[in-house]
């Protein structure tokens, strides 16, 4: 095992960070937003270094107290980025004296002390929906997931957890876990913030002006993409002019669902426009564009999706599951997103009245004011300062 030396250590801390498995989605935007508002130096750290990918290196503004490092093994697939993990990242961390290693990925098999991690992955510790991929490569890699990842918290010196929900969660699981945890939410840019538009009369919208509703996430198993098309489709045949915008990237069995919704309920595509995946840096674009958002997840740890649509100004209609009602609180209105008819049903609330879009859309842009990345910047390094003092032991291999 190697451990943190104690040389240099008075206000001169050196953090590692391991980068090699966030390639995109919500660990690349963490680790891009928490570098990019960062100040280490106050916490004592006079050097952060990074390993990842040439692609995720590239996406990071380079700084003073900043070291980005791409070896030649990150960027030759994935069981050579987990080799390099297993084999070579202890020591390399131990060679450019980091204090302490931040693991954000969630999964470290290696030997360096003290290390911080983060449990940003629910899919795999909630059998229900671990369910929903059958027998399948990707239910095995989750059920893995949940192996190695239950290991490295148990092993974690500390743990951020993103919300409350997520610790009791995944503790159930792991059972006490004997490092430090922090909760430690994520926060949202300010490209995002939209101030709320005001409402308009349903009565006032055509059919060359429909209400825009949009749900921006993956389709997947536990996104439900299939069931809002459903729930719109009975807004419409109810004769209200509403379209819904779907952007995000595609699992393939999830989108043959999705597909064939669209094919029973809008074969023209004429009010369901899916869009793919837009870029991260372009996606507050389609939100100034929106009227309502839409989140219909049932397995979540903290989605960036559900605080940008909120920052949006947006008024939501909102899945009841996981942690969405301890983020959202009471500036939404929720549905079961398993059920298109309770779906429907929230949508027809939201819809009708101009005074419910107008409250909802105030309430949950106030509510986003909560969420700020150098937050969680601050309460990140904070953590990694204090764990990486704490353990300031002789070197040892």
């Amino acid at each position: 095992m190697l451990v943190a030396t104690s040389s240099n250590c008075n206000g001169n801390l050196v953090v590692g960070i391991d980068a090699s498995n966030l390639i995109r989605g919500g660990g690349l935007t963490h680790l891009v937003e928490l570098l990019s508002v960062a100040e280490p130096e106050r916490y004592g750290v006079r050097r952060v270094i990074v390993w990842g990918t040439k692609t995720t290196i590239s996406k990071l503004s380079e700084n003073h107290w900043l070291q980005l490092e791409s070896p030649n093994s990150l960027n030759r697939g994935n069981l050579s980025r987990l080799a390099w993990q297993r084999y070579r990242l202890a020591r390399t961390a131990s060679q450019e004296g980091c204090h302490v290693l931040f693991v954000p990925g969630g999964n470290f098999s290696g030997g360096f002390h003290p290390i911080v991690t983060m449990s940003r992955n629910m899919l795999p510790f909630e059998w229900r929906e671990l369910r929903r991929y059958g027998v399948s490569l990707a239910a095995l890699r989750l059920f893995v997931l949940r192996l190695t990842q239950t290991r490295t918290l148990r092993r974690a010196d500390g743990v951020i957890f993103l919300n409350d929900y997520a610790r009791d969660s995944v503790c159930k699981i792991t059972g006490a876990l004997p490092g430090v945890t922090a909760i430690i939410p994520h926060g949202r840019h300010s490209r995002f913030e939209l101030p709320p538009k005001p409402q308009r009369s349903i009565d006032s919208y055509s059919q060359a002006d429909p209400l825009r509703m949009i749900y921006v996430s993956i389709v997947d198993q536990y996104k439900h993409q299939w069931n809002v098309v459903e729930a719109v489709n009975a807004l419409r045949k109810a004769g209200w002019f509403v379209q819904l915008d779907l952007v995000g990237p595609a699992y393939r069995p999830a989108m043959l669902r999705l597909r064939t919704a669209i094919d029973k309920y809008d074969p023209l595509e004429t009010w369901v426009k899916y869009h793919g995946p837009i870029e991260y840096e372009k996606l507050h674009q389609i939100y100034s564009k929106a009227d309502l958002g839409i989140f219909a997840s049932s397995c979540e740890n903290l989605p960036n999706i559900l605080l940008e649509t909120m920052s949006a100004g947006l008024p939501i209609a909102c899945s009841n599951r996981g942690p969405m009602p301890e983020i959202l609180k009471q500036a939404g209105l929720y549905f079961d997103p398993e059920d298109p008819v309770s779906i429907e049903s929230t949508l027809h609330e939201l819809v009708a009245s101009t005074e419910l879009r107008q409250k909802y859309a105030l309430a949950a842009y106030e509510a986003s004011q909560h969420y700020s990345w150098s937050r969680c910047a601050s309460e990140t390094f904070s953590m990694l300062s204090a764990i990486g003092r704490a353990h300031l032991l002789p070197r040892t291999s």
